[in-house]
């Protein structure tokens, strides 16, 4: 499956990333891509940017060698209730990523917990898409949330990067993938690229799918189509 954009992409900005957003959209470029959007890490992660980065991310181009830049971020799910460490509500971004991370999410919590913070996420109007909900340590009830995010047009990531950063997750991303086709679920694939290298990475992320038969029009970045029809960026 082709897969056009990638919206999870992370620069410098991050604190623990190591390419730039001209390094991001070169090797886009090279790897033929259409879009990539720039979803730095705020809040909670040490030396992650400011509001002020975010807010200025307006000052890059619309595109650059050719490929569109969507600005965006990666906000860290804080508590049972769901609720995201968004710098301010009047940053204007393109594109709001929500993930639990084992720094900012507790360890302690549970199935019962991790499902309450995700149907609190689903509820957010400001978030976009759900991010990695598949690491190992933070399982929620799929079959009960799965068609929560359905019901308030949420996007479901399945993420490539997981593998490798968070080993033992692919169980599962398997069994979200099953139940997002069960549900009619529109699902993006993307890197979480740290390095520029890994812009447009998608192999463990597309293997997911085919394990499962994934229809393809339920892969948001698998076309402009499909990306006009799930998105409100095009």
């Amino acid at each position: 499956m082709e897969i056009i954009a990638d919206m999870h992409c992370h620069t410098v900005a991050s604190g623990h990333a190591y390419s730039t957003v001209v390094e991001n959209a070169r090797v886009a470029k090279e790897k033929k891509m259409w879009a990539i959007a720039i979803t730095d890490h705020t809040g909670v992660i040490p030396d992650s940017p400011s509001s002020w980065y975010f807010d200025n991310l307006k000052v890059l181009p619309d595109k650059i060698f050719g490929v569109k830049i969507f600005k965006g971020i990666e906000t860290n799910v804080v508590d049972k209730n769901g609720n995201i460490d968004l710098p301010s509500l009047k940053i204007d971004l393109d594109w709001v990523i929500a993930s639990i991370h084992a720094f900012s999410f507790q360890k302690e919590h549970g199935i019962t917990e991790c499902t309450k913070a995700w149907i609190g996420v689903a509820n957010n109007p400001i978030v976009d898409v759900i991010g990695h909900s598949g690491t190992v340590g933070f399982e929620y009830d799929f079959e009960k949330v799965i068609p929560i995010f359905k019901k308030n047009n949420k996007i479901v990531e399945i993420n490539a990067s997981s593998y490798r950063s968070r080993p033992g997750s692919e169980k599962n991303c398997i069994r979200i993938a099953e139940l997002c086709k069960k549900y009619k679920v529109p699902v993006i694939v993307n890197s979480d690229a740290h390095f520029c290298d890994n812009v447009g990475d998608f192999d463990m992320a597309l293997k997911v799918l085919e394990s499962v038969n994934f229809p393809k029009e339920l892969v948001v970045n698998s076309n402009i189509e499909h990306f006009q029809k799930y998105t409100n960026l095009v």
